[in-house]
Formats: structure tokens, C-alpha cells, sequence
């Protein structure tokens, strides 16, 4: 049977332009350098009141590569890194590649178990990272594994103004067991003479979050990373030199590839502003006008409800986009009432090295008719995205089925994983684990993830359609629905909230208006409001945490 998706029913959402291949860089190293050539005096990262100019950043991440040379680090070897939102990362991160390393990202919340496991299953030999954090815990986590060369760095340098709002920490003497990394970056050292990166050559190690299991290590190439920052690029124009308000983390694969990668593809200017808040966030739209982000739809949320956030904040804005986390219908709706923006869906794993969909420019997501889910987008021309039901085979249009993904942006499979790349990857497609269906004229809608599915007395609910109908409350600023064990429907279906400043609902009232709009098997029968719901760095709401709790 010839494949319903072999005709690509999505290019007729796509121009001419955006039909055809793309050519990108080698890898991120080759787009920076070039950048430095044709802007070497441009502002390439911003933090706070510091710049670093592009020919600046590009020698001193020379410095930090023959200084991991000169320390013993061969190409090939794996490269630790973990640092918030700050020049520190990307001074790292260049300066690993250019010394021909992998580099590991490391999420700067995870605790000495988490790291502990991520460097011996990788084979860490060097580890980056914050001074206090080798002070409060790596300096243990490291002895037991195969770290030889530690640089640390304080994330109040290459800035003054110390805004106590995130960088609400004092500065430590340097650790003497540790190599500065600013003063390996200032020693003027040069790069190490290598041929590559080349783009089927390994960039990272990407650990999932192991939601179903122990963290695995997808293995992001080169290339992977600049197709797919490339297709970003072309897909959400906007003028060279731009600034990128990195509201994403950088060491996610969304912040890695959509923010990073893109800048230097287009010689943008990145801001950057350690983690997080609402307030640091607005206050950086303001002073660097910036004309493009993505994040979470979480963190859109929370700048909405930030006390003072007006249309100005948002007014330099040429594309706002979402990933890392679904969007409901009615924040895009309420987002764009209140700022005159229209968030930009889109779709995407670490396994497929961030999006393998979006929306086109000039047009916006269809909402489906039937379950209220909005559209994360169309792939591009030489990604393939196909529905398959439980044998293997292909859905109908409009049918529910698991997503597959086949294209340049999908990674080789998982670190020293063999069963279970087969098992994910057969013959090289990704098998996301996320249920979703396709319309006629090639629109991905995304459902839920299969495992979080809830029985109750044999019906099938999925979360995302009762999250978004309480989404469409007018006090609910988040939501989180999943099921919980019940003697006699087997699963109940139980949602969280958080509800907006100054709003007040009830649980019994959330519940009605669920009932109103849902059919009797999918109506929340217990609600419970928090101040807020657990997430992980990147925005995704914690489903998980919250079941464990029962």
C-alpha cells in the first residue's frame, strides 16, 4: 500500500522559498566563526550591562579550546557542561567543539544522583560549571567519576549590575582545585588545529528526562543542530543582527537550537539573563528590544501575569514561538488580546534535536473542531511526520495513532543504548511515544503522550483536552490533569491548578464548569489549587511529580 504521508499533504502550507532544501554550516562553530567575519564589532552575547562583541567572544572560546587541549582533552572526548543562561555557557560550549569535544549539557537543577549518573554513563573527562556549585556538591559527585579536568566559573563576572533578583549570591574565592574558566578564556591561547566539526559528527549528548526510566543520552550531530537552526531561521525571519532574548534555557535542546544556533546563523545578538523571572524578563525586553524568542507556553503565562507588563514590552517583537510545552488554544487567544502577538506553535523532541514542526509565517495553527487541540504546525519539506496505530500501520487522515518522524534534525539513537535505540528508532525513524493525528492538509495535531493516557472504567481520557478546556476559565493561570487510582473505575481523572493574581475559583466551581464542557468520563471529579505546578527548568509541567503524590 502506497504511504498516505509519502506526498507531503503539508508543503501546500509552505512557499516556494520554504519548500526548497536548505544548505546550513557545518555546525554552530562554523556559523560563529563566520559571523565574526562579516560582524566581527557586533554585540553577540548580552548580559545584563556586559557585551561581548563577536570577535571578542570568538577568541576568548579560542582560549578555552586549547586550554581543555593543553589539559589533555582529544577529540572525542565528552565534555561536561552545566551553567545557567550566562556568556559562561557559550564560552564553554565553543570551546568544547572547537577542541573537538562532545558536549554534555547538564541541567544546573539536578542533584548529585542526577549528575553522578549523567557523568559516569557518558564518560565525562571535564566538567564546567558554576563555582558554588563545585563548592555545595560536584566537588563529591565528581570524585567518583571520570572527571580529570574541572574549570569553573562565577556567573557574576561579564556584568556589574548584579540584579538580586537572580543573581542573588555572593562571589567565592576560586576554588583552587579548579581551572578558572575566564582566565583560560583570557590567556589568548589558540584553538587546536582540527578539521571538523563536521555535521555527522556528535555535538551532544542530550539526556532525556526520563520520564519512563533511567536519563538516556540522545546523540544530537552537528548538522542536526544547524538544519535545524537553519529551517528555524528561514521559517521565523527576522533581520540580520537581530536581537534573541534566550528565555529558554540554553543547555535544552529548544534554547540550544532555536536561540543559540539561530543567532549566530544570523549574527544576532543573544541576550541573556541568568534564569528566569518574569520581571529580569520584561525589564530585558525593554532595554535590548528584542525581535525574538521561544519558550514555554508556562513562562508566556507567568510574563502575562507579571504585576506592570504592558503591549510595550512586547512591541519590538517580529516572531514570539512556543516550544518545549503544549500551548492551549486560549492562551494564544488571551496572549494576543493583551499584547497583540500571536504565539507561533510548534513541535519538537531532543530526539529529533527540537522542531520537526511549525507554523508557517504568514499563517496561523487551525484549531481541530472535534477535541479543541490547536495545531503545533506542518514539517518541513524533507521531514516526514506519519501517524501509526498500534501495529505499525499507517492512520487515516484525522485518525489517532503514535507519531513518527523521519528527516535530517532525527539523531542516530542513544549513547551506548543499543536495544534501546532499536527499539525507538527502527529503521532509523523516531518513535516519539506522543499520540497525535494529521488533517487532510498536513496539520499535526499533538493529543498527549501515550503513557499518560487515563483509564477510567474502561474510557479513554486524554489530559491535554481537559487541560484545555480549564485553560479557557478565566481564573486558571495553569493546569495539570492525570489520573488516580480509584477501587471502582480503575482511574480517576484528578486536575491541578494554579489560578491567576487576584482571581478566585473554587475546586468544586472548576469542576462544573469541566462538567459543562466535557462528557461525563472526563470531567475533573477532584481539583486541587496550588500557588504553583511543579516543572522541570525548561517550563514543562511536571505530570509525573504530581502523580507520584498518590
Amino acid at each position: 500500500m502506497t504511504s498516505r504521508y509519502a506526498a507531503k499533504p503539508w508543503l501546500g502550507q509552505l512557499s516556494a522559498a520554504q519548500r526548497a532544501p536548505i544548505d546550513p554550516p557545518a555546525s554552530v562553530v562554523h556559523a560563529f566563526r563566520a559571523a565574526a567575519r562579516r560582524a566581527p564589532d557586533r554585540t553577540a552575547l548580552a548580559y545584563f550591562d556586559g557585551r561581548l562583541g563577536y570577535r571578542e567572544a570568538d577568541a576568548l572560546s579560542d582560549s578555552v579550546a586549547g586550554h581543555l587541549a593543553a589539559r589533555g582533552l582529544r577529540p572525542g572526548d565528552r565534555v561536561a557542561v552545566m551553567l545557567q543562561n550566562t556568556p559562561h555557557f557559550v564560552l564553554a560550549l565553543l570551546g568544547a567543539w572547537k577542541a573537538g569535544a562532545v558536549v554534555v549539557p547538564l541541567n544546573p537543577m539536578y542533584k548529585s544522583a542526577e549528575v553522578g549518573h549523567v557523568l559516569g554513563d557518558a564518560g565525562a573527562t571535564a566538567l564546567i560549571c558554576s563555582d558554588r556549585a563545585w563548592e555545595a556538591y560536584l566537588r563529591d559527585t565528581a570524585a567518583g567519576s571520570p572527571v580529570e579536568t574541572v574549570l569553573t566559573a562565577c556567573e557574576l563576572d561579564l556584568q556589574s549590575r548584579d540584579d538580586p533578583r537572580v543573581l542573588d549570591f555572593e562571589r567565592l574565592a576560586h576554588p583552587a582545585d579548579t581551572d578558572d574558566l575566564l582566565t583560560a578564556a583570557r590567556l589568548g591561547l589558540a584553538a587546536p588545529e582540527l578539521p571538523g566539526p563536521g555535521p555527522g559528527d556528535t555535538a551532544l549528548i542530550s539526556y532525556t528526562s526520563g520520564t519512563s526510566g533511567t536519563p538516556k543520552g540522545a546523540m544530537n550531530t552537528h548538522g542536526a543542530i544547524t538544519y535545524n537552526a537553519e529551517r528555524q531561521r528561514t521559517g521565523h525571519p527576522v533581520p540580520e543582527g537581530a536581537a534573541y532574548f534566550a528565555l529558554a534555557p540554553l543547555f535544552h535542546i529548544t534554547g540550544m537550537v532555536c536561540q543559540l544556533a539561530v543567532c549566530a546563523a544570523n549574527a544576532g545578538t543573544l541576550v541573556l539573563a541568568y534564569r528566569f523571572h518574569p520581571g529580569v524578563v520584561l525589564d530585558a525586553f525593554t532595554e535590548h528590544r528584542p525581535a525574538y524568542t521561544v519558550g514555554p507556553s508556562t513562562a508566556f503565562m507567568a510574563l502575562a501575569a507579571a504585576p506592570g507588563v504592558t503591549r510595550d514590552h512586547f512591541a519590538s517583537f517580529r516572531v514570539i514561538s512556543s516550544g518545549g510545552a503544549p500551548v492551549p488554544p486560549a492562551l494564544v487567544e488571551r496572549f494576543r488580546a493583551a499584547f497583540g502577538h500571536y504565539i507561533r506553535n510548534g513541535y519538537g523532541l531532543t530526539e529529533c534535536t527540537a522542531p520537526c514542526a511549525s507554523v508557517p509565517p504568514e499563517k496561523e495553527a487551525p484549531v481541530d473542531p472535534v477535541s479543541g487541540t490547536l495545531s503545533v504546525g506542518v514539517p518541513g519539506p524533507e521531514t516526514v511526520v506519519r501517524i501509526v496505530d498500534e501495529t505499525g500501520a499507517e492512520a487515516d487522515f484525522g485518525e489517532q495513532g503514535e507519531i513518527v518522524v523521519s528527516g535530517p534534525q532525527v539523531v542516530p539513537g542513544y549513547w551506548r543504548r543499543p536495544e534501546a535505540t532499536a527499539e525507538t528508532f527502527p529503521g532509523g525513524e523516531l518513535r516519539t511515544g506522543d499520540i497525535g493525528f494529521m488533517d487532510r492538509d498536513g496539520w499535526l495535531y499533538v493529543v498527549d503522550r501515550k503513557k499518560d493516557m487515563i483509564n477510567a472504567s474502561g474510557f479513554k481520557v486524554w489530559p491535554r483536552e481537559v487541560e484545555d478546556v480549564l485553560y479557557t476559565h478565566p481564573a486558571v493561570r495553569e493546569a495539570a490533569v492525570v489520573g488516580v487510582p480509584d477501587p471502582y473505575r480503575g482511574e480517576n481523572v484528578k486536575a491541578y491548578v494554579s489560578l491567576r493574581p487576584g482571581a478566585g475559583a473554587g475546586p468544586a466551581e472548576l469542576a462544573a464548569y469541566c462538567e459543562e464542557r466535557l462528557a461525563a468520563y472526563k470531567y475533573p471529579r477532584q481539583v486541587e489549587i496550588l500557588p504553583e505546578l511543579p516543572k522541570t527548568a525548561s517550563g514543562k509541567i511536571l505530570r509525573r511529580e504530581l502523580r507520584s503524590r498518590h
